[in-house]
């Protein structure tokens, strides 16, 4: 059974902007928020307004014993985070305490890691939280055009051709992202990010309609970490790239800054769909 939600809120900030959107949510709900700014990472000078305390990633001893002594029991990740070398983390003694727990999914991919550090946080007295439980403005609730542009007979096709892809690499713990074009997969994202694969998409892209980026949840993912997101910064990139559109998976997506994302797809004429990657009208094309 889940707990009521209350008291001081723990918030484990990696880069860009959902942290900052993530406390600034939790404050307009009236908790305290104490941060953990992961070194490297999250830039503490946007956490000034909050208790706040830098760590290396290697301190999960100092993280807790800090967020113990706030009062915090839910806790939210929220940010982008490049995973590093096992050697590299220098685990504090706390940290050494709790590596056995996590055991050989460390060695996994993504999801299958933050699916044993969430279990090991919530052995440790911790609640985690999903996004939407704290910042349910910023998903996407429903299927549907977010845009005045929508996509052609060709961009369904690659759209459906990208779930097929999305859904075979993140059965793998790859990644969430691919970009189609003309039936054509140009990238699929696994650890660089999504802004480097469309990048990379840009290099590849051929004559003739654009392609389209397809951004969704890994089968059986774990809703507390890691959603796909999305921001005006990706309808830049996915524009330099060549790309017709995005289509993103309704509840299972955070847009930052909705109002400034949406703009950007206007300006640059790109659609912004949000959909169910399980209902059956999106079943990949036959053949």
């Amino acid at each position: 059974m889940s707990q009521p939600l209350g008291g001081p809120l723990g918030l484990i900030a990696g880069g860009g902007l959902l942290p900052q959107r993530a406390a600034a949510s939790a404050v307009a709900a009236g908790r305290a928020v104490h941060v953990v700014v992961l070194e490297g990472f999250g830039q503490p000078a946007d956490f000034t307004a909050y208790p706040h305390i830098v760590c290396r990633m290697g301190a999960a001893g100092r993280m807790l014993d800090w967020l113990r002594a706030a009062g915090v029991r839910d806790l939210i990740l929220a940010g982008a985070v490049k995973r590093p070398s096992f050697l590299s983390l220098r685990p504090d003694a706390g940290a050494a305490r709790l590596v056995p727990r996590v055991g050989i999914k460390a060695f996994g991919g993504d999801d299958s890691l933050l699916s044993a550090v969430v279990q090991v946080l919530r052995e440790e007295g911790f609640n985690p939280l999903e996004a939407r439980q704290v910042m349910a403005e910023l998903m996407v609730d429903q299927p549907g055009l977010l845009t005045t542009a929508g996509p052609d007979e060709q961009a369904v096709q690659d759209i459906r051709r990208g779930l097929a892809v999305v859904r075979a690499i993140g059965a793998q713990d790859i990644g969430q992202g691919a970009v189609v074009q003309q039936g054509l997969v140009l990238a699929v994202e696994a650890i660089e990010g999504t802004d480097a694969m469309l990048a990379r998409a840009g290099t590849l892209r051929r004559d003739g309609p654009g392609g389209v980026l397809v951004k969704v949840m890994k089968p059986g993912q774990d809703r507390r970490a890691d959603l796909p997101t999305i921001g005006p910064d990706t309808v830049l990139a996915a524009a330099a790239a060549g790309l017709r559109g995005l289509a993103i998976q309704a509840d299972g997506t955070i847009v930052i800054d909705r109002e400034a994302t949406l703009a950007a797809a206007e300006a640059n004429g790109l659609f912004i769909l949000a959909l169910n990657p399980f209902d059956p009208a999106w079943a990949p094309p036959a053949g």
